[in-house]
């Protein structure tokens, strides 16, 4: 790969590697080397400019979850090393609640939770990124309510006004990357099936999904079959009927002994104006980022459809808009 280090045989091999060294090898001035100095990070909790506060927040997370490990599940990627290359990182995390931190008091709770963390590479370093981590998964595993957890968080930050504000178009920086992904036939048939559904289109989800068809949701959520692939993606719908729906980002990927695949990074930005998962409508404006991967495969020969969807959003930052809204803490 030209301009990155040789080695590295490829761009999984990379993002990996570079992952496994600054999280569990304690490699964290290597972020120096392997952050661009003015990086953009997105999550849908903040903006976090730079790599000298990518490291502060990155030892912030050890010190509360020192034994944490980053199993990478899969790496969806396009691009070149000469343009730059977008890989769109799935990732389950173990870690214990071992330290005091933005989680509260330790509670010496083990978790397993996902992360979709898409970084824009070239000259062996990272200089823009996504980052989704299923923030349900790790407070209902703690004890929390998702809602409660976001009206502590709001008290403990100074409230309101004063409290870090999530993610939405108003605040994002602009970074290096302005691709769009590729035009793969996965991450079209993916795209298509989106769009359809947040249209709704419900039926699309039994018409292009597997019977047996496997769904990771936010909440760390495991469900099996049509029925909770249509009650997540309707309740999400459901709360914000008049969100505009937007693709940012798409992949699609065929590689050697692996199925079809793709990844999709998309927003809802709208008012919550219905009743759904976020409870009764509040009129709220809220931005969710969102990403999925999914993988493609066919049982019954020539019967292509969706055998996997892994789908995130931070349950959270969308509580914290909401009640930063309705102000009621």
């Amino acid at each position: 790969m030209k301009g990155f280090d040789p080695k590295f045989s490829n761009f999984p091999h990379y993002i990996i590697g570079i992952t496994r060294e600054i999280w569990e090898d304690r490699g964290l001035a290597t972020l120096h080397d392997y952050y661009a100095q003015d990086i953009v990070v997105r999550s849908p909790g903040s903006v976090v400019i730079g790599n000298e506060n990518v490291i502060g927040a990155t030892m912030a997370t050890l010190a509360e979850f020192p034994d944490r490990e980053l199993l990478g599940e899969d790496v969806i990627w396009s691009g070149t090393p000469e343009d730059g290359m977008l890989s769109s990182h799935r990732i389950l995390t173990t870690a214990t609640h071992m330290g005091d931190g933005v989680y509260g008091t330790a509670t010496g709770k083990r978790l397993a939770y996902r992360v979709i963390a898409d970084c824009h590479a070239r000259n062996n370093a990272i200089d823009d990124e996504w980052l989704i981590r299923d923030q349900g998964a790790i407070v209902r595993q703690m004890g929390w309510d998702p809602e409660d957890y976001a009206r502590d968080l709001i008290a403990r930050e100074g409230g309101p006004k004063e409290c870090v504000q999530p993610f939405t178009p108003e605040i994002d920086q602009p970074g290096p990357y302005m691709g769009r992904g590729n035009d793969n036939e996965w991450g079209q048939r993916h795209a298509d099936i989106l769009t359809r559904i947040m249209g709704a289109d419900i039926g699309v989800i039994k018409a292009a999904y597997d019977r047996a068809a496997q769904s990771e949701y936010p909440g760390g959520l495991t469900g099996h079959g049509w029925d909770p692939v249509e009650r997540f993606w309707m309740g999400l719908r459901a709360a914000f009927p008049s969100a505009k729906f937007e693709i940012h980002h798409q992949i699609g990927r065929e590689d050697a002994h692996m199925p079809p695949r793709s990844a999709i990074r998309w927003s809802l930005t709208g008012t919550h104006d219905g009743w759904g998962a976020f409870g009764r409508p509040t009129g709220a404006k809220v931005h969710v980022m969102g990403a999925s991967h999914a993988e493609f495969g066919a049982v019954i020969p020539g019967e292509i459809r969706l055998r996997r969807d892994f789908t995130l959003f931070d349950e959270t930052s969308i509580w914290k808009q909401i009640l930063i809204h309705t102000g009621a803490l």
